[in-house]
């Protein structure tokens, strides 16, 4: 079955990437219950999928929703539970946004038979085709999932300070082997840009649920502070100001450090073959 919010590029080589949260769309009946559709939209994974949209030309595949985190969160546990407990974070049908910011007007955030509903339109036919497409090079070797985010540099209520420019994130060492992590590493060291690996964010439910080294899928997760290709405004947003136009020109070094990395990614899996 195919569904006009899902894109899935099918490629040759053994890697996956995933694009979870680059889509702004919002049914018309929900963005009618929010407090704004700017504030909904505005947490996206902004150009994320401009920013990766070389690697169809590298043989990858990739599986991207266009429908907003806001509206479902298809990197989050779908039982509810928690990615970082004790820490600030969003769930699953998040009701208010990274800074606190309410998203539902009062008494229109959606009730638990919503929140099912919602999983079954848009979480379940998303990881199912990302689970066939794993499964569809998995069948030649082993493979790489490839989770691809981008957040604010600066967000006070989930982390202090400046976040790196690549975050890395393989849950402790558990969703893909030591040797794809080293390499992820060493590409984005050239870069000479800040990095940290397992810091604030140690991969998502994708990477953690996929990640099975042992069986050939090797999961690991990509966390962009976004100044690295676009600007990145100091203070208070508004939507005047936020998202910042997509500028080729401003994020054409950092497209030239992530080919470097999915490079890595993809001489790793073909190297265990």
């Amino acid at each position: 079955m195919t569904h006009d919010w899902l894109t899935i590029q099918e490629g040759s080589a053994p890697l996956v990437i995933g694009l979870p949260h680059t889509g702004t769309d919002i049914p018309a009946d929900m963005e009618a219950r929010l407090t704004s559709p700017w504030l909904a939209r505005k947490d996206a994974d902004w150009w994320v999928h401009r920013l990766y949209d070389f690697a169809v030309d590298m043989g990858a595949t990739l599986v991207r929703t266009s429908i907003s985190r806001s509206v479902i969160d298809v990197n989050r546990d779908p039982s509810g539970a928690s990615l970082y407990p004790g820490m600030t974070t969003t769930g699953l049908c998040p009701i208010e946004t990274f800074d606190g910011e309410p998203l539902y007007r009062t008494g229109q955030a959606p009730d638990a038979a919503e929140i099912e509903q919602r999983r079954t339109t848009w979480f379940d036919p998303y990881h199912a085709s990302l689970l066939e497409q794993i499964e569809r090079l998995r069948g030649k070797g082993p493979v790489v999932l490839y989770d691809a985010h981008s957040i604010r540099s600066r967000v006070p209520r989930l982390f202090d300070g400046e976040l790196p420019q690549f975050n890395i994130g393989d849950n402790g060492g558990a969703t893909c082997a030591p040797e794809l992590t080293r390499s992820v590493e060493a590409a984005c060291a050239a870069s000479g840009l800040s990095q940290v690996t397992n810091g604030r964010f140690r991969g998502g439910w994708t990477t953690r649920y996929y990640g099975r080294p042992a069986s050939g899928v090797h999961a690991i997760q990509m966390e962009l502070a976004d100044r690295g290709y676009m600007l990145d405004p100091a203070g208070p947003l508004s939507s005047e100001t936020w998202p910042s136009p997509y500028e080729p020109k401003r994020a054409e070094p950092m497209r030239g450090h992530l080919r470097r990395i999915l490079q890595a990614c993809i001489a790793f899996a073909e190297t265990i073959r």
